[in-house]
């Protein structure tokens, strides 16, 4: 996994990346969790099947596996979802 590539999702408006969010257990609080895809195909096909409308809105973005982490730190996110399946999302949470 360390040196695969990974593509993000990201706002061209606000820079921003597609991520999940959700409120912890006492629901005071929400985590942020940085959506990645194993190609960018599947980011495509990720935005042209939920967002048809706004999906020029955003760009794929490569990042290797050694710049993950900086990113997430940078962004205050709390860990990664893989998204397996784009069509029927099916991800994958992994706190880092």
């Amino acid at each position: 996994m360390l040196s695969s590539i990974h593509y993000l999702i990201r706002s061209k408006l606000d820079g921003q990346y597609l991520a999940a969010r959700a409120k912890t257990e006492s629901g005071d609080k929400t985590i942020n969790y940085l959506l990645v895809f194993k190609e960018s195909f599947d980011a495509l096909s990720y935005l042209n099947t939920h967002a048809p409308d706004i999906a020029h809105q955003f760009s794929v973005e490569s990042i290797p596996a050694t710049q993950l982490k900086g990113v997430l730190q940078r962004w205050g996110y709390v860990g990664i979802g893989v998204v397996n399946e784009p069509l029927e999302p099916r991800i994958q949470f992994v706190l880092v």
